[in-house]
């Protein structure tokens, strides 16, 4: 009763000037875990702002509101904060692991931070799946995934109440669609027409957190509508994107529903040296090959990639397409790098007059920690330990390694 208590406070009082008294809710915003609707001045009467909230795990509940004029807000609030009024603070929000803001906040009140979201920042908000929330020592996790009708709702909710009033609000989630900003109205060049295709294709993926994160490359899921993934001899499951790098060709995906892992992948805990072995595991060629993983040997060639790229690793084990995204562990099993090409043979032989062979490449663990430290995933680190056969590296891995298969559909700029 006192955090219900205390978030309908935090629904009456957000608003970017801090409202003190303010009446509602009028109508209902109830999307995912977001509850709200419209409030009104109470001292005045007059259509004051919409708000929605969602409280979190970590004790935090986040408030969105859109004022009349149009503006938004995104608020932290939490029963434990004990702010001096007025208290000024800048907070570091990561989007998906990649797109970064900063926002600054106001304590109007002593258990709530208040801060203004510029358009753009609205724009990543909705879209996004996860927010990490930086502020001094503190760092917070924000699951996204049900804001984008949440926001569209309360973009619904400020039009409809200002264009019919207070006493007709309703359900502010039907009818809803993605809020418009200034730049948005204002309209962008008109873009050549294009072409469709389907885009289809397989890669190899790997879990990496009892929370069943997963790890692939970019490449394996860019462009891709529909990703789903599945262990040998189990039936396939959704996928969704949490977040991706494309410089460093890592991808970052969950299932859609909540599916908690026993067995997942250990991070090798030190270097790797040249000429020491390897074991590469993954999918190559699907459908033209087996349906069950295949399972490669080789040596680490280098400790560099093509022209002295110190992010990857070179490798003589055996890759095909299908293999990127997949795990190149040690002999103790634990991983070592992520499996992500090989040479363009015919190319190079073009310029060459040779053929290259067993000429591959994977990405280092610094490269992916890094990626997974800042997608805020738990994974776990290993000491190599011991040499296992390469039949039991395989059936250690079978449990979480997996085949991605990937729907989409692709435009072609059409000719002019």
């Amino acid at each position: 009763m006192r955090l219900r208590s205390f978030v309908a406070a935090a629904l009456l009082q957000v608003c970017l000037v801090g409202v003190a008294h303010a009446k509602g809710p009028f109508g209902t915003v109830n999307v995912g875990g977001w509850v709200g609707g419209a409030f009104s001045n109470d001292e005045t009467g007059a259509f004051s702002h919409c708000a929605a909230t969602a409280p979190y795990a970590n004790g935090v509940i986040l408030v969105v509101s859109q004022n009349a004029a149009g503006i938004w807000s995104l608020a932290f609030a939490s029963p434990n904060y004990h702010f001096n009024k007025d208290e000024n603070a800048a907070i570091d929000v990561t989007f998906d692991g990649r797109e970064q803001a900063r926002l600054y906040a106001t304590a109007y009140r002593s258990d709530m931070l208040t801060a203004v979201m510029p358009l753009n920042v609205v724009h990543t908000f909705q879209k996004a799946s996860l927010m990490v929330a930086t502020a001094g020592h503190a760092v917070l996790n924000f699951d996204l995934r049900s804001t984008g009708p949440a926001i569209a709702a309360l973009a619904n909710c400020v039009t409809r109440v200002k264009a019919d009033g207070l006493d007709k609000a309703g359900d502010f989630t039907k009818g809803a669609t993605k809020p418009a900003t200034a730049a948005d109205k204002q309209g962008s060049p008109p873009t050549a027409k294009s072409s469709r295709g389907t885009k289809s294709g397989f890669g190899t993926g790997f879990v990496v957190s009892a929370s069943g994160h997963i790890v692939t490359n970019n490449h394996v899921i860019d462009g891709c509508s529909e990703l789903k993934g599945n262990l040998t001899g189990e039936a396939a499951m959704v996928l969704r994107v949490v977040s991706n790098d494309a410089s460093n060709d890592l991808a970052l995906l969950q299932p859609a529903s909540t599916t908690a892992f026993r067995d997942f992948a250990r991070i090798r805990d030190r270097s790797i040296h040249s000429g020491d072995s390897v074991v590469a595991i993954g999918f190559p060629l699907h459908g033209l090959l087996t349906s069950d993983f295949t399972v490669t040997t080789g040596i680490v060639s280098s400790l560099s990639g093509m022209r002295n790229d110190s992010r990857f690793l070179q490798i003589s084990a055996p890759v095909q397409p299908g293999n990127s995204g997949g795990p190149l562990f040690d002999t103790s099993g634990q991983v070592v790098g992520v499996v992500t090409g090989k040479i363009p043979g015919l190319r190079i032989a073009a310029i060459t007059g040779d053929i290259p062979e067993n000429i591959n490449f994977a990405i280092k663990t610094g490269a992916l920690r890094d990626f997974l430290d800042n997608s805020v995933v738990p994974y776990q680190t290993a000491e190599p330990r011991g040499e296992l056969k390469t039949t039991e590296i395989a059936g250690n891995a079978r449990a979480y390694t997996m085949l991605i298969s990937c729907n989409g559909t692709v435009q072609a700029d059409a000719k002019k």
